[in-house]
């Protein structure tokens, strides 16, 4: 079975399904009658829940205290009311933690979602000790990038990104630019997804990177890889909520 290591930040996904059958006397702003709540690991859990699924054995390195997403949406018609986030930011990573031998893995994923679990210093550390690294991150760009493997970045952190990956061309064949509906990008090279009705893309990001992982530590082909983290994400888009993909 392939091993993988899993560093990054956490968080525990919460939906609350409901109605708004009325505004409130109070302000403009809907009256919410919550109707049913469902909870999934989320962020670096979202990942390692997607791995496991593809059976993939995964060690996870991640801070003990807990980040809330609460989304509240309209049951009816899935519409997104109103996002709170709490505990947003995160204790430094203990180093003691990580391991003497990144050789015991097959690969390593970085969830780094910004929130203070890692500094740049430590993910350009990880990405030295193991030359498989893949890091999804929300951080600016520089050169602690450059051992990394593998850079996953959406549309938003690609624009954010811009200048610096015009002024250096050593990182453009380390991008993996997802881009919605519209697929994925890597060298210039597009990789369309299937067309396929979107109920929720939270989460979608994190199982991309689990199903390229899986893809990639069992062919080492980029193309290959690419392709099936598009067929993962476009399966778990079209259901509610934080979903796991199903192995076919």
């Amino acid at each position: 079975m392939s091993r993988v290591l899993l560093i990054g930040e956490s968080c525990m996904d919460i939906f609350i399904y409901g109605n708004t059958p009325r505004l409130s006397p109070e302000g403009p702003a809907p009256v919410f009658n919550p109707i049913n709540e469902r909870y999934n690991g989320g962020m670096a859990l979202n990942v390692q829940s997607n791995l496991e699924s593809l059976d993939v054995s995964v060690d996870i390195i991640t801070h003990t205290s807990t980040i809330t997403k609460t989304r509240y949406v309209h049951e009816s018609s899935n519409t997104l009311l109103l996002r709170v986030d709490e505990g947003d930011f995160v204790d430094r990573i203990d180093k003691t933690k990580l391991p003497t031998n990144y050789w015991d893995y097959d690969m390593v994923v970085i969830s780094d979602y910004n929130k203070g679990f890692l500094t740049n210093d430590d993910i350009a550390h990880i990405a030295f000790n193991h030359p498989n690294t893949i890091c999804d991150t929300k951080k600016k760009l520089g050169e602690w990038c450059r051992d990394l493997k593998f850079i996953k970045l959406n549309r938003t952190e690609y624009l954010n990104n811009e200048t610096f990956i015009n002024d250096n061309e050593w990182v453009i064949e380390k991008l993996i630019i997802t881009l919605d509906k519209e697929g994925c990008k890597h060298k210039d090279v597009m990789y369309p997804t299937k067309e396929v009705e979107i109920m929720d893309i939270s989460g979608a990001g994190d199982t991309f990177v689990a199903g390229f992982t899986m893809k990639y530590i069992e062919s080492s082909d980029v193309n290959e890889s690419i392709k099936f983290g598009n067929d993962c994400a476009s399966q778990v888009v079209q259901k509610r909520g934080v979903t796991i993909i199903t192995k076919t």
